[in-house]
């Protein structure tokens, strides 16, 4: 053990004290069987443990046992199971109706010990680095200890454990001659697994682990040589096709893993003892349990290339089985030819259409010409047998040439080791080559460059899961954030879980939904799945409900395997609904704060216009630039500069703390490492008290705004933080927020109670205690008057200000019984719908799940159409910054400029685009009469369909600049969702007339049958019109006159100088217009 750090000494000790629990845990169930079984005792034995199975286990859903767990528990040898097999039999068995209140009081308390016990067990199996600080060894000891005394272990047999001679070899009486005997047996059986006769191995083996008085280190080499033999014997016997069948107690890989685990107990700092269990987990395909062996194991070993190499096979495995990759129809192998029929099935276009596009790229661009033959020997064609080194060939001739997709195929061939030497290192290279190729294809700079999202998503992959480089989680954010920008979908829903479970950031529910939305519109079943989920959650059943089904459509199995468990939690919550329970509730204040774009000049503006929001963030914002350029200055700062950045950073974390938004990965990384320099440095400081305090306390500040991911961790270092500055407000309001999020609304009123008899006014602090009522759900007269005192001290404009007017109209309706949408409950919900006309613009739109759940309410009492129309204006303002929208005009625009400025382009009138026929035929009605409306979202925009007997009302809101094969414009329908639409069937002599008297911006119209075309080239859906009398243009006074073409106000003021064609409302609008929908594309004189 003398080489191996203190920390990893730290991460052994807790899971040898963890182990210690489990004697008192298997007592609990010893204790519990009769309890729950009619006074039955366990007894070990086999008929035992299959009726326990047979009578409980398979009738009891959520006791979900792996098959190597499953094996003791039906041999019924209780002492054999593990601890995580203990604590879920006994968390999740049914309990009986029969027991007393003093036996239901002893299973809660009992059950409370088994769950915290869980947790910690949890957070030391996914530690990734098995190495833990002082400080959170100190911690984690203290809350074992606790857990285990109150289990009966006596406190000074577990003091014994805390001290380094538990990892010494312990006493044992050794029997010279025996240890001759067992030696020689050992090299015996070694020499038999050389020459392949494994069964006389495993005799050999098992004779020389029987003998006495041979050292526990000797035994653990036998043992786990020993699992060796036996998964060769495996290998031996068993056919492919069978492997991975459910497992038996004789199964040898199962008796290969009671070996391994033999070894690793007795001699547990042994590298070789935890890395033989990871192999062993990894036969059994159970890749996140060998996972956590071999990170055991490299812990021990830091330098063994061994472990390295089988650690990333199994994070790499365990990353595809968590994709479901296997279950993904658009990841199975296909040959060119398949792909290109399957193509022209669903886009309905000709062969020779299809490769049109292939031949003109093949033409100016030599290097496609060899992917396409890598293509076609990686997958096999027509008259091409499959040959991975031939595609592997072809892959690198593209790659030489600093081709994108070339670099990237070639790279992952590489990391399978398909055609070429397998090679996880150099794959890492080629990957990191190919993402840096320019984004845009260098030859057609307005297509996307094949290849780079693809290889910054293999990137984002290796960080997320430490495959070759080191786990990090920040760098694998950069790497999704980047192949999003690139519009990859799968990091769009990778990077979406990311921000949905709050790994590795700040959880942000909302940013979540747009990147699933993202996804999901370029085809992500994966995604459609989870924006599902998310809709449920969010009540908004309808379109939950459709996209769920679009992703079964899409053909994912495992979405279809989840179909009945959706539906069945779609049926609850309409049922809830229907009662007007407000208990369906699951995204409200507790929520983490959205992500919002802070424009610094667009604040400054309101800030002089007298708003205290806006000044705050301004301030805030200030010192945040002042931290931010100190480090980026300074390559390394001396102790003083640290000093000055820790008071910059903790200011505006005071002031504001979500105006923090860090430019890149590693300047938050930096960041953070100088917190923890300081904070260390603080805390062994014997300078004076005074001068060390306040920047004792900033730095504490800083360090649990920045770790507030780590909700429960935080929770206990701020209570220390609070004991050493109990003064400290902004101490108490991030405690409020960190027990918000974790749900204990009492401990929250406890602090904010005390931080209120400091300061009585501070409106944050009344806020949350606002919150903290309501969730407790005691007295809503009360909470009523919580929110009314926040409202009384907080700024008109404060974010939380149209959340606590919809927070209190909801406590109105509970109080009020639920029979009636009364006055009080319409007049607050109004409240809150002109509170957010005076919001900042970087809070819109405003998202409040207690609004939601208010407008259901409304809208099924009839009551809400007068109150919707007021909303119309915020909403309007809002989707400013939809990302689907922004790249939906811009890339619109993009293609007009080619018409505007096109080389040798003299008339956009003039230019001719050839264009297909329409693959499905679009019937015209002669009325509206009878036709069901249908909005953007509601189409699917993966799937090429004509709407029969539907009619889809939209805005135009991009003019055309061009007629001739057809008229693009942009429209927009009530949603204020936008998309393409293509008009064809018109005469052309009437095209410029069309373009400048009837399809002009702020006309509202009508399309009958409206189809949704799904392009084969770059697969982003349009709305095409092949039948002109479809379209149905609505009466002239619906005409929005002078348009603002960024939000859509009509009337507006202010005119582009340049081209005066572009009205905009504000200045505001202006500079958005120009900054985010790059109207210099289309800015000309007329």
């Amino acid at each position: 053990m003398a080489k191996i750090s203190a920390e990893v000494r730290n991460y052994f000790k807790l899971d040898l004290l963890l182990r210690h629990s489990f004697n008192p845990v298997r007592q609990i169930f010893l204790n519990r069987f009769p309890q729950f079984n009619g006074g039955q005792l366990w007894n070990d034995t086999n008929i035992c443990g299959q009726n326990y199975v047979t009578n409980i286990l398979k009738k009891n859903k959520k006791i979900n046992l792996t098959p190597t767990q499953r094996i003791p528990v039906e041999n019924g040898q209780s002492s054999e199971w593990d601890l995580s097999t203990l604590t879920n039999i006994l968390l999740f068995s049914t309990r009986p109706t029969t027991l007393s209140p003093i036996e239901i009081q002893q299973l809660d308390q009992d059950d409370k010990l088994l769950e915290q016990l869980k947790d910690i067990r949890n957070k030391l199996a996914h530690h990734g680095s098995k190495s833990v600080d002082n400080t959170e060894f100190n911690q984690l000891w203290t809350d074992l200890k606790t857990i285990l005394v109150a289990l009966g272990v006596v406190d000074t047999e577990i003091d014994k454990l805390k001290d380094d001679s538990i990892f010494d070899p312990s006493s044992q009486v050794i029997n010279e001659d025996n240890v001759k005997e067992a030696l020689r047996l050992n090299s015996l059986a070694t020499q038999a697994h050389k020459d392949g006769q494994y069964s006389e191995a495993i005799t050999f083996f098992t004779k020389a682990t029987v003998l006495s008085g041979v050292a526990n280190s000797d035994r653990a080499v036998f043992f786990s040589n020993m699992a060796s033999s036996r998964l060769a014997l495996y290998e031996q016997q068993v056919d492919v096709k069978e492997r991975f069948e459910v497992l038996n107690s004789m199964d040898e890989r199962y008796r290969a893993l009671k070996d391994a685990k033999q070894a690793r107990n007795l001699w547990n700092s042994w590298w070789k003892g935890h890395f033989r269990v990871g192999k062993v987990y990894a036969v059994l395909n159970e890749h996140e349990k060998a996972i956590n062996s071999f990170e055991r194991a490299l812990a021990l070993d830091p330098t063994n290339n061994e472990i390295k190499i089988e650690l990333d096979k199994s994070r790499s495995v365990y990353m595809r089985q968590l994709c479901y990759d296997h279950l993904n129809p658009e990841m199975r192998p296909m040959m060119m030819s398949e792909r290109l029929t399957e193509m022209q099935q669903r886009f309905g276009t000709s062969l020779e259409e299809l490769l049109i596009p292939l031949h003109f790229i093949e033409q100016i661009d030599p290097a496609v010409a060899d992917l396409t033959q890598g293509h076609r020997y990686e997958h096999g064609d027509v008259s091409i047998k499959q040959d991975y080194e031939v595609a592997a060939r072809y892959f690198a001739k593209a790659a030489s040439q600093n081709n994108a997709e070339g670099l990237y195929n070639l790279a992952r061939l590489t990391d399978f080791g398909l055609g070429v030497k397998k090679d996880p290192c150099l794959a890492q290279k080629l990957y990191e080559q190919a993402a840096r190729q320019p984004p845009m294809y260098p030859k057609l700079k307005t297509f996307r460059n094949p290849g780079v999202a693809a290889a910054e998503h293999a990137l984002a992959l290796r960080y997320a899961n430490g495959i070759v480089v080191h786990k990090n989680l920040q760098e694998a954010v950069y790497w999704y954030e980047r192949a999003v920008a690139n519009e990859h979908a799968p990091s769009a829903n990778n990077l979406g879980i990311i921000y949905n479970e709050g790994i590795g950031v700040e959880k942000n529910l909302d940013k979540a939904e747009t990147l699933f939305e993202m996804a999901a519109k370029n085809g992500c079943a994966n995604a459609m799945q989870s924006l599902a989920k998310m809709l449920l959650d969010s009540n908004e059943l309808p379109m939950a409900k459709i996209w769920f089904n679009r992703a079964c459509e899409a053909g994912n199995i495992y979405t279809e395997i989840e179909r009945i468990t959706f539906e069945k939690l779609l049926q609850e919550k309409q049922q809830e609904i229907d009662r007007n329970s407000i208990s369906i509730i699951k995204r409200s204040e507790v929520k983490t704060e959205q992500t919002h774009a802070f424009d610094y000049d667009i604040l400054s503006e309101h800030a002089k216009r007298g708003s205290i929001t806006a000044r705050k963030m301004c301030d805030a914002r200030e010192h945040f630039q002042k931290a931010i350029s100190i480090i980026q200055k300074i390559e390394s700062l001396t102790e003083d500069e640290e000093n000055i950045f820790i008071h910059e950073l903790s200011l505006c974390f005071r002031i504001e703390c979500i105006i923090t938004q860090f430019p890149t990965t590693k300047i938050r990384q930096k960041t953070e490492e100088i917190v923890d320099r300081v904070l260390h440095r603080c805390s062994t400081n014997n300078k004076s008290i005074d001068a060390t305090s306040k920047l004792d306390e900033d730095v504490r500040i800083c360090y649990a705004v920045l770790h507030m991911e780590s909700l429960t961790e935080i929770v206990q270092f701020l209570a220390l933080c609070q004991q050493k500055y109990p003064k400290s407000i902004y101490l108490f309001q991030l405690n409020a927020i960190a027990n918000c999020s974790l749900r204990q609304y009492e401990t929250v009123l406890y602090s904010i109670n005390n931080g209120l008899d400091i300061e009585p006014n501070n409106y944050e602090l009344l806020y949350h205690r606002a919150v903290a009522l309501r969730f407790v759900g005691n007295d809503m007269k009360e909470t009523i008057k919580a929110y009314e005192t926040f409202l009384v001290n907080a700024p008109k404009d404060h974010r939380k200000v149209p959340e606590a007017y919809y927070a209190m109209a909801n406590c109105y309706f509970v109080q009020e019984k639920r029979q009636d949408i009364t006055n009080n409950v319409k007049k607050t919900f109004q409240q809150g719908i002109e509170a957010e006309k005076g919001q900042l613009p970087c809070f819109l739109p405003y998202k409040s799940t207690s609004k939601n759940f208010l407008e259901q309410i409304l809208n099924e009492n009839a009551s809400f159409q007068n109150v919707k129309s007021s909303t119309s204006d915020n909403n309007n303002k809002s989707r400013l910054r939809d990302p689907n929208r922004i790249s939906t005009i811009v890339e619109q625009r993009r293609w007009q400029n080619t018409l505007l400025y096109g080389e040798k382009r003299h008339s956009a009138s003039a230019i001719v685009y050839t264009s297909r026929e329409a693959r499905i035929s679009q019937r015209s009605a002669k009325s509206l009469i009878g036709l069901k409306p249908i909005t953007i979202r509601e189409m699917n925009p993966i799937k090429d369909h004509v709407y029969d007997k539907y009619v889809l009302s939209v805005t135009i809101i991009g003019r055309a600049y061009s007629w001739e094969p057809s008229i693009h414009l942009i429209i927009e329908d009530e949603h204020l969702d936008c998309i393409k639409i293509c008009i064809y069937g018109f005469p052309n002599d009437d095209g410029g007339s069309l373009v400048s008297q009837r399809f002009r911006i702020g006309a509202k119209m009508n399309i009958i049958n409206p189809y949704l075309r799904i392009p084969p080239s770059d697969r982003i859906p349009i709305v095409r019109v092949d039948d002109f009398l479809s379209i149905i243009m609505q009466n002239e006074s619906e005409y929005i006159i002078n348009m603002c073409r960024c939000c859509g106000k009509e009337n507006a003021s202010q005119v582009c100088s340049l081209c005066k064609q572009a009205f905009y409302c504000s200045k505001e609008c202006q500079t958005i217009d120009w900054k985010l929908y790059e109207h210099k594309l289309i800015c000309r004189k007329e």
